[in-house]
């Protein structure tokens, strides 16, 4: 039986340009306003004329955008960051087919149809995209700067741990952070029979509907450990795709699974929920150090769950 885990650390080739999501106002105006022709006017063809918004209109909507950077400027600055975060690109529209990395597949994963493994979401945009497990700290300051800064990010949690505040949990489903599985106690599951990895996954699973309002459909397996029967029982959970990571970032360091140690578009970082009693510093310490390296070297945060 293979188990899988998070020191299988390969290195994948690829190409990689970087992309940029650039609004301007002039694409809000209608392109067949010019050569001279009423834009007004009946098409000979029968199509209905194009009307240009109104000045105010555009007006107002810069107004809107200058408004919006100018908060998230002051944000950055008082939660001492070295640069503003850039803004994501649009959700795609077309998501990006995904599939299991190659050498972390199990026996039987494509005709068992089981939930794919993935590091990376394959992207030409410079995005990265934060996941943070277990949900030990539960920091009021981190829920603020998050909130302030406007930066998406996706929670996988375990019930052990969270039971001691769940409302802290619901204040963040209520900013827009999906709330995933990362099991009831966080076992060492390919250590455990198919019946009770089944138990761990689905527990938690009925522990977020009922809590949260929605059952998950992303699953992350503690360590990044598992085998061909925890996908199985996750599959019979309902879980449709089991990201990992390609870096992980704490206060004082980032690590990474790839040789070059570099961030890639796409790119999926870990963190923990944790605070001064197991990092020499806090949550938005972690956030800070996250931030300041993806925004100096061109890359914004992205929703994960907009791409899947």
């Amino acid at each position: 039986m293979r188990v899988v885990g998070q020191n299988d650390k390969r290195w994948s080739r690829g190409g990689v340009r970087a992309g940029a999501a650039v609004l301007t106002l002039a694409a809000l105006s209608p392109l067949a306003a010019g050569c001279g022709q009423d834009p007004t006017a009946p098409d000979p063809a029968g199509r209905q004329p194009l009307h240009a918004p109104p000045a105010r209109a555009l007006d107002s909507y810069a107004t809107t955008l200058r408004a919006a950077h100018a908060a998230r400027a002051a944000a950055a600055k008082s939660w001492g960051l070295e640069r503003v975060p850039l803004t994501a690109p649009p959700a795609p529209r077309e998501k990006p087919r995904i599939s299991t990395r190659k050498g972390f597949e199990v026996d039987g994963h494509r005709e068992l149809d089981l939930p794919p493994v993935f590091t990376t979401v394959p992207t030409e945009e410079k995005v990265v995209f934060l996941t943070i497990d277990d949900g030990a700290e539960k920091d009021p300051a981190f829920l603020r700067m998050m909130s302030e800064l406007k930066i998406p990010y996706t929670a996988f949690l375990s019930d052990y741990v969270i039971k001691e505040d769940y409302g802290y949990f619901e204040k963040m489903r209520d900013r827009g952070v999906g709330l995933h599985n990362h099991t009831l106690n966080h076992p060492y599951l390919p250590g455990l029979s198919y019946t009770r990895q089944k138990r761990e996954i689905c527990g938690m699973q009925d522990v977020i509907e009922k809590r949260y309002g929605e059952r998950p459909v992303l699953f992350r397996p503690p360590f990044g450990n598992y085998n061909k029967d925890t996908l199985r029982a996750a599959k019979s959970c309902g879980i449709e795709y089991a990201p990992l990571w390609n870096e992980e970032v704490f206060v004082d360091r980032w690590e990474y699974r790839e040789w070059d140690r570099e961030l890639h578009p796409g790119d999926i970082v870990l963190s923990h929920f944790r605070g001064r009693g197991d990092w020499k510093g806090t949550m938005p310490d972690m956030i800070r150090r996250f931030l300041d390296k993806v925004t100096a070297e061109g890359y914004a945060v992205g929703r994960l769950e907009d791409y899947l």
